[in-house]
């Protein structure tokens, strides 16, 4: 082995806005006569694909029923598309990018 190292190209994680269905399932937290939910999420990820995973993971875990993913893109597609975004959205995106993590902004429940 020659005594050269190769370096690891640091990671572009980017934060990409993601809306999720979800179901109904035993402890999943929403109110009672819910029948499911959006959640609007800010995940981190070299890609959006790698952040769809990722938030459907944590999801399951959280004892949630994922359905349907929707992706918006990253904080620079969405301003490029014209997208209104205020000083909270762009901290919790930044949270989400600093932890490398899943950040759920927003939860609306669904009634029939």
């Amino acid at each position: 082995m020659s005594g050269s190292k190769k370096t690891k190209k640091p990671s572009r994680q980017q934060v990409y806005t993601l809306l999720v269905q979800i179901g109904r399932k035993d402890g999943d937290g929403l109110p009672e006569k819910a029948t499911g939910a959006a959640l609007m999420c800010f995940s981190s990820g070299v890609d959006e694909a790698e952040a769809v995973r990722e938030t459907v993971a944590i999801l399951k875990q959280a004892d949630t029923n994922p359905l349907d993913v929707t992706g918006y893109g990253t904080l620079a597609e969405r301003e490029a598309e014209g997208h209104d975004i205020d000083d909270d959205e762009r901290a919790l995106m930044q949270r989400a990018l600093d932890e490398n993590s899943v950040v759920i902004a927003q939860m609306t429940p669904f009634f029939d």
